[in-house]
């Protein structure tokens, strides 16, 4: 067993910007200093575990896309080739860059009986990057990667855990405890054995997400 440290994504709807990327960055830079046997959970609290990207800041500064759209994606990148096991608690709604963040987790807990997982870009007509569409093949069946790609739809928490999406489902009050049982049971394997498992297993996804690009993404 080992310990487990907790990433608190917040409790609004948890969009990111560059003030939410800069909260995320310090708590995982507390993780990456850690050593022994540790295991990562993300959760929230409330309606939303991430709504994905904000689209009001990004409006705002267009400009800013492109370096933006990048650091996002060096965040996926970043929590995909940890070298600790991460847990997502997925206790609401994932929607566009929210949902890709859950994918980027080793594992995934999701509630039962309220909040879906989705894709929403081709309803929003706003493509994949590369690096986005590399991450959700790597991380999903081809059959659920099709269809949550191009149909947008919305995974329940029964319907995800059918399509490959999360690893369990549970109850509102049991999704963190359930995540936190998993992250403990995991926490021994932490290392640099790990991340290197990692880092060759989703070589091509982790290639994809580094790799600047100037398309946005909700």
């Amino acid at each position: 067993m080992g310990d487990v440290l907790v990433l608190h994504l917040g409790s609004d709807e948890n969009r990111m910007n560059p003030d939410w990327l800069d909260a995320v960055e310090s708590q995982l830079d507390v993780v990456a200093a850690e050593s022994g046997p540790i295991a990562l959970v993300t959760t929230a609290s409330g309606k939303f575990w991430s709504n994905g990207l904000d689209l009001e800041w990004l409006m705002a500064n267009a400009d800013a896309i492109p370096g933006f759209s990048a650091r996002v994606e060096a965040l996926f990148a970043r929590v995909l080739g940890l070298g600790v096991p991460t847990v997502a608690a997925i206790q609401g709604h994932a929607f566009g860059a929210g949902a890709m963040f859950a994918l980027a987790h080793d594992q995934r807990v999701m509630r039962a009986d309220r909040g879906y997982f989705c894709f929403p870009e081709v309803d929003i007509q706003i493509p994949f990057s590369v690096g986005m569409t590399d991450l959700i093949r790597a991380k999903l069946p081809v059959p659920t990667a099709n269809a949550a790609m191009t149909t947008g739809r919305r995974y329940s928490g029964a319907d995800a855990a059918t399509a490959g999406i999360v690893d369990r489902v549970a109850q509102e009050d049991d999704v963190a405890p359930a995540a936190m049982e998993r992250a403990t049971t995991l926490a021994p394997k932490a290392g640099p054995t790990l991340r290197t498992i990692k880092e060759r297993l989703y070589r091509t996804a982790l290639e994809g997400l580094t790799q600047p690009e100037a398309s946005g993404h909700q």
